[in-house]
């Protein structure tokens, strides 16, 4: 159960955040809506919950922006019970020689400094929590990455080291970190990756799509629905001795 605990939902603006933060809402929880877009005000009148919701404008990789949205969090909620790390950004599409050191950082600052610097931000409330836990949104291209998304593929496996790092340093006090890994999820992120993809090897987009819907064990795209439900899974009272794991929801895209 994750009803009246508080959830911090980063990249909460669209897409998968949106979808994790509404799956927390309908379940009862309050959830913060941290992104750097005003996307977070329409995923709030989604939800459609303003006394259990709060939009909170946070730049990941801004220290100091993190620090006022999760105290503002606090304040309004009374505590944080769940961090779940979900922003993060694609990175390019490219040959790793025609990749630049600005792509890399941006990349990295992003996908995997971003989550500690709010994991640190939210480290002492989730310390005091009853039921804390975090979960980080890794991918699948961190453990079966695909050609010309170097930055990216380092950067998702960085966050599978950083979630065990983080598990056996919160276990103590009961707070649990996992990593849920994605495949191919359905919404215009992977569609736009498929575009860059066909790009680079001079081919369609359908042709892309066709060639990794055949490398799944299920020949589809992952419902969004499902990865959200992983990670309200996970938050929950029913998974208190689940921590240090990375999770596949894949269609069978990865198998360790």
């Amino acid at each position: 159960m994750v009803a009246d605990t508080t959830v911090f939902v980063t990249g909460a603006s669209q897409g998968l955040g949106r979808e994790i933060a509404v799956a927390f809402a309908d379940e009862g929880a309050n959830v913060a809506l941290a992104a750097r877009s005003d996307g977070i005000d329409e995923t709030a009148a989604l939800i459609d919950a303003p006394d259990r919701t709060l939009a909170v404008e946070t730049d990941v990789t801004d220290f100091e922006s993190v620090a006022n949205a999760v105290d503002e969090t606090v304040e309004a909620f009374g505590g944080l019970d769940c961090l779940v790390n979900n922003a993060g950004i694609a990175g390019p599409t490219a040959p790793v020689e025609e990749t630049t050191d600005d792509e890399w950082l941006e990349t990295l600052d992003v996908n995997v400094i971003g989550i500690a610097r709010v994991t640190r931000a939210a480290a002492p409330h989730l310390r005091e929590s009853a039921q804390g836990s975090v979960i980080n949104i890794s991918s699948i291209g961190g453990k079966r990455p695909y050609a010309n998304r170097t930055p990216y593929a380092a950067s998702k496996m960085g966050v599978i080291g950083l979630t065990r790092a983080l598990a056996a340093e919160f276990g103590d006090d009961g707070v649990t970190v996992n990593a849920i890994c994605p495949g191919p999820v359905e919404g215009d992120r992977i569609r736009n990756v498929f575009e860059r993809q066909a790009e680079k090897q001079g081919v369609s987009a359908e042709v892309v799509e066709d060639e990794i819907l055949e490398s799944l064990m299920i020949d589809d795209l992952v419902p969004p629905a499902e990865v959200a439900d992983m990670a309200v899974h996970l938050a929950s009272s029913d998974s208190r001795h689940v921590t240090g794991q990375d999770i596949n929801v894949s269609s069978g895209g990865a198998w360790y």
